[in-house]
């Protein structure tokens, strides 16, 4: 089984430095840059599951790509905000109209920032969005390139520390934040894999949680990352980031889809979508496979 890993789901990325996981599966597992790649990946065949945050799997469906959602992780409310200057005149939300808000854009970031921007009867048109892609995002806050900055972990636990940024909301305040693993219908996973995969996500999850300097030391690391080596992140910065966040997985409910729905029709409110879609309950999906749709 091809599973990918990208660097910031950090779920997958320790289960590919963890002894024995997803063993039974006989694992490949695939680097790549980041999760907007995840779709593109399992269309052409290269990887069968990834994990994402809640965004990428509505952008896949929304290109018709059939998304099949596997499990999804807890809550992680601690794992996102939106930052400004120390010095910046914004002190709220609704003082980010007409401003410049650096952003990987269509991930959970988008999301995270239109549910902010709602909250002060903002919509994402009243912005300017602009990709950090590879940029260093921090220098361009910093030397007023952005007004603000959507951050995430590992980056966002050292900005905190910083006197030179302050947040001015925090991910918990405006959407759940989980992380998604998912695949695509024509990948055709069996019930009995998708179980089994379960079953490792949270096993492995477990043995995260129950040991998290081990999972520091196994981030921190060079060796095996699959990314080019050493990020910069230190162990006891890792270590805060594992202990921050829960790594507790569940199967695929009727609740994950209505957090996903809600997600596309706000997004869809925004513009960022131009047209509508309506996600299936796991059930359905059971139900097609059984009669063959």
């Amino acid at each position: 089984m091809k599973i990918g890993v990208h660097p910031n789901n950090l779920h997958l990325r320790l289960a590919r430095l963890w002894p024995g996981a997803f063993a039974d599966l006989r694992p490949a597992f695939v680097s790549y840059a980041e999760g907007r790649d995840t779709a593109a990946l399992l269309e052409n065949g290269d990887i069968d599951l990834g994990g994402t945050g809640s965004t990428p799997p509505i952008e896949a469906d929304m290109r018709g790509l059939g998304v099949e959602y596997v499990a999804a992780s807890a809550p992680r409310p601690a794992n996102g905000a939106i930052f400004v200057r120390s010095d910046s005149p914004i002190g709220s939300v609704a003082e980010l109209k007409d401003r410049r808000i650096s952003l990987i854009d269509g991930s959970f970031h988008t999301y995270l920032l239109a549910r902010s921007l709602e909250g002060e009867g903002l919509s994402l048109p009243d912005v300017e969005r602009v990709e950090s892609g590879a940029r260093d995002a921090l220098a361009d806050l910093l030397e007023g390139r952005v007004d603000a900055w959507v951050a995430m972990s590992p980056r966002l636990e050292k900005a905190l520390e910083r006197g030179d940024v302050r947040p001015i909301v925090r991910c918990g305040a405006a959407i759940p934040n989980r992380s998604l693993f998912w695949t695509l219908e024509r990948t055709g996973l069996s019930a009995t894999k998708i179980q089994a995969i379960v079953f490792e996500l949270s096993r492995i999850g477990g043995e995260i949680a129950a040991d998290p300097r081990t999972a520091a030391k196994l981030l921190a690391s060079g060796k095996r990352n699959g990314f080019g080596g050493r990020d910069g992140t230190d162990i006891d910065a890792w270590e805060k980031v594992v202990r921050s966040r829960d790594f507790t997985v569940f199967p695929i409910d009727d609740e994950i889809i209505a957090e996903q729905q809600e997600e596309a029709d706000t997004l869809l409110r925004h513009g960022h979508f131009d047209k509508s879609i309506v996600l299936k309950s796991p059930l359905e999906k059971t139900d097609d496979k059984e009669i063959g749709r």
